[in-house]
């Protein structure tokens, strides 16, 4: 008897994990559906070339699919250049914040002085800050520091860019943690062996945060890739647009033409799609060993 009723507990707790299960994942495929479906009619619209793409119920299936939207894109806009101009800016924006991030964090972690804490929490405070806050600052900022003079060139422009996107909150606190992950005993050995600071920083401390470097780097392009605002402030010189900031001039003053925003939309997505595929691995490992940290 006793048997019999412990087999019963075990198959009812069976059937309401069960239950439970079933219920979180249609509740999780419901919300992946309602996520998706933007992208989903995006890609669709880039291939429909006539017919409404605003009917209701909306399709999900181009109407007379083609390329010509794609064509489109490349005739009215100079793709390759804007590409181009936002792999540099990835390149230069991502590699900097991560090291400025990097150094910015150890001290934060593992080094004790006045204030440490009080510093950490008021770098955190800035996150309530919207991004636009300080777009008059970095303005001011890059005017006196001569970036914008024309004697600077496509150098200067670049570096307009990519300084005032270099400081990162998130980044900060995600190395933070990865930092107070690394046992002080490691630390304490490599100071009684008389290693510096900076050499404990690059000889023990990167290489066990690279997971969560890696996430950063992965947050951080995706970021750059998608600047829009700000170049289009800042830059003078329509031709060194990135490519998110170059297919504004897809849509006209009075009428835009809506299948050829979805493709150039497309074309913008690819690559961070591509470089989230190729390390969704150390980006799932980073931020968890960041959260853990």
């Amino acid at each position: 008897m006793v048997d019999l009723e412990l087999e019963r507990i075990r198959r009812r707790k069976r059937v309401n994990t069960l239950i439970e299960r079933t219920l979180v994942y249609a509740l999780l495929i419901v919300i992946a559906i309602i996520s998706i479906y933007p992208f989903l009619w995006t890609l669709s619209t880039s291939f429909t070339t006539s017919g409404g793409i605003f009917e209701f119920p909306p399709s999900l299936f181009p109407h007379d699919p083609g390329l010509r939207n794609y064509r489109e894109v490349f005739s009215l806009v100079p793709v390759a250049r804007q590409i181009l101009n936002s792999l540099i800016i990835c390149f230069f924006g991502v590699a900097g914040s991560v090291i400025l991030c990097a150094l910015c964090a150890y001290p934060l972690a593992k080094m004790n002085f006045p204030g440490r804490n009080f510093i950490f929490y008021a770098i955190l405070a800035t996150l309530v800050l919207p991004n636009e806050a300080g777009l008059i600052v970095n303005y001011v900022t890059t005017v006196k520091l001569g970036l914008l003079r024309p004697e600077a060139g496509v150098v200067g422009q670049f570096a307009a860019i990519i300084l005032p996107a270099l400081p990162s909150t998130v980044g900060l606190f995600l190395m933070r943690q990865a930092y107070l992950a690394v046992p002080l005993e490691l630390i304490e050995a490599a100071r009684m062996d008389g290693a510096s600071e900076l050499r404990i920083w690059w000889r023990i401390m990167l290489p066990l945060t690279m997971p969560t470097i890696a996430a950063f780097s992965i947050l951080q392009f995706v970021a750059f890739w998608n600047t829009f605002l700000w170049p289009i402030i800042i830059l003078r010189d329509r031709e060194l647009y990135p490519l998110a900031a170059g297919l504004l001039d897809l849509a006209g003053a009075f009428a835009t033409n809506t299948r050829a925003v979805s493709a150039g939309t497309v074309i913008a997505i690819i690559p961070i799609v591509i470089v989230f595929l190729l390390f969704q691995r150390y980006f799932m490992r980073g931020l968890e060993g960041a959260v853990k940290g």
